[in-house]
């Protein structure tokens, strides 16, 4: 499972499980990268129900 973040300065994408980690950065600074995995943190369950209705099984 992971989540792919877009915005103006650039991208990420991060891994939900077994633990968040940053999988890969394009142009986004380590300040940014701090504040989404933050955001990731406080919707992590949220993100893993999407994720498992949207690819069920």
């Amino acid at each position: 499972m992971h989540v792919h973040v877009y915005c103006g300065d650039g991208e990420a994408k991060f891994w939900l499980e077994p633990h968040i980690e940053l999988a890969n950065n394009f142009r986004l600074s380590r300040t940014q990268l701090k504040e989404i995995e933050q955001i990731i943190e406080a919707h992590h369950d949220e993100f893993k129900c999407a994720w498992k209705q949207h690819f069920p099984g």
